[in-house]
Parts: structure tokens; C-alpha cells; sequence
């Protein structure tokens, strides 16, 4: 499978939602990811930890709406576009995100993410 085929499939994934399925399909079981910010989720480690922070931010936000866009392939990486309208439970406070997503593939799974974020 090229980065391109990866890539389509799993962009089609996400935006209809299925975002646990492409993580379990395309994620390699040591992928390293990394956020831009401080604290325990700035860099993790291994397909488990992935999702488990998956989890925490579905338990931990309300979503209003999200767009998906993309894929962006250039060789054996690619990036997505998404945006994201959402309260945080815990204040109450409703935000609205943009966010780069890039994608590392080698040996037909994503090896690594790292994400970059525009103004809340």
C-alpha cells in the first residue's frame, strides 16, 4: 500500500466519523505522538497510549461540529486539516480549534503524528 492509498483511506475513515477504526488499522503499535503543548500528553508512546488519550478527549469535550480535510501527500508523510467547535466540560468554556495534523508512514502503517495548532 503507497502513503497515498494509507493516506485516502485513512482520511475517508475520519471524516465519517470512525476514527478508533482507522487508529486501530493504520496506527503501528509503537507510533510516537506529538502535541503541541505541555504536559503528559506532549509526546506519547506505543498504539495504547494513543488511545487512550483518544478517550480522554471524547470524555472531556463536548463536540459541537468537526471538518476533516485532506489528505496532503509528499512522499512518505502526509498532513490533514481539522477544525473542531467544542466545550470543555470541566469550565464550561466553548472554543473553537484549528489544528495541522502530519503524518509519518513506513512499512504501511503511521509510525508517528505531530500536531500543530492555530489560534483558540
Amino acid at each position: 500500500m503507497t502513503t497515498q492509498e494509507l493516506a485516502a483511506d485513512f482520511a475517508a475513515l475520519l471524516k465519517e466519523g470512525r476514527d478508533h477504526e482507522a487508529a486501530a488499522k493504520y496506527n503501528a503499535d509503537d507510533i510516537v505522538s506529538y502535541e503541541a503543548l505541555d504536559g503528559p500528553m506532549a509526546e506519547m508512546r506505543g498504539k495504547d497510549a494513543l488511545r487512550q488519550k483518544g478517550e480522554w478527549w471524547v470524555t472531556n469535550h463536548e463536540i459541537h461540529g468537526a471538518t476533516v480535510e485532506g489528505p496532503y501527500v509528499n512522499g512518505d508523510r502526509f498532513c490533514m486539516r481539522f477544525a473542531y467547535d467544542f466545550t470543555r466540560k470541566e469550565t464550561g468554556e466553548r472554543l473553537k480549534m484549528d489544528e495541522i495534523g502530519v503524518y509519518e508512514v513506513k512499512g504501511g502503517k503511521i509510525v508517528s503524528e505531530r500536531f500543530f495548532y492555530g489560534a483558540m
